[in-house]
């Protein structure tokens, strides 16, 4: 593909990006100056916690992970990012270390946007500051359901939650894809490998079954009465 036909592509992946979206198509133009496309392989590194941060990312397709490692030695999975979310945008434009490491857990695809022309434009164009801001205040907000998930749901509830989410309906019966391993899916959850196991098996009784890679919901509705469940009633779930 010439130079023309990729810039088209980057150009439209940062029109189509959440934090991107709302800008007017000088500063968009004026962004995909400094990215480019990388290809990262699954398995593969994007970045290490504790390294500079050089640049910030929007997934195109793929799935990334971002987690931390305790002294322990202990992995936290942080965020499983997928097409059209960012990552590491705070820190590109805050310029402290990645407070994260960045795998791609599936064969993915990333436009790289450099963290030191990036600052000049936040410095210089306040609707991209806004912008910015905004898209981490909204981060902000998810980490604070996040933890409140964690707090408040059993973990077969959280096991529901995250099969709710893939359906994209709020009712009926619904048949999705797990989109990664359940290893993963445990790790994001706050829950062991083991527990998730007995959460898929207790859902059976709530019209869920899982077969491999896919789950298969009897109604939607009915799945979301249990998260609105008090944990409380439910401590057995755990």
């Amino acid at each position: 593909m010439d130079g023309r036909g990729l810039m088209t592509i980057i150009l439209d992946e940062i029109r189509r990006s959440t934090i991107f979206s709302g800008l007017p198509q000088p500063l968009t133009q004026l962004i995909a100056k400094h990215a480019s496309v990388q290809e990262a392989a699954q398995g593969s590194t994007i970045f290490i916690q504790g390294e500079p941060p050089d640049a910030m990312f929007l997934v195109v397709s793929g799935w990334i992970k971002l987690s931390r490692m305790a002294v322990s030695g202990a992995e936290a999975v942080v965020a499983v990012k997928t097409r059209g979310s960012s990552f590491a945008e705070a820190v590109a434009i805050g310029g402290v270390p990645y407070p994260v490491n960045a795998e791609a857990v599936t064969a993915a695809v990333l436009i790289r946007i450099d963290a030191r022309p990036l600052r000049h434009l936040v410095d210089t164009e306040p609707k991209l500051a806004r912008a910015l801001l905004t898209n981490c205040f909204m981060k902000l907000q998810g980490f604070v359901t996040q933890v409140e998930q964690l707090k408040a749901r059993s973990g077969t509830q959280r096991v529901a939650g995250f099969l709710i989410g893939l359906c994209g309906a709020a009712e009926g019966p619904a048949e999705v894809e797990l989109p990664y391993n359940k290893a993963l899916i445990a790790g994001r959850l706050g829950i062991k490998p083991e527990s998730l196991s007995r959460a898929f098996k207790r859902l059976r009784d709530h019209g869920v079954r899982i077969e491999g890679n896919r789950a298969f919901v009897d109604d939607v509705a009915a799945l979301s009465d249990l998260i609105a469940e008090d944990p409380g009633l439910a401590w057995a779930r755990k």
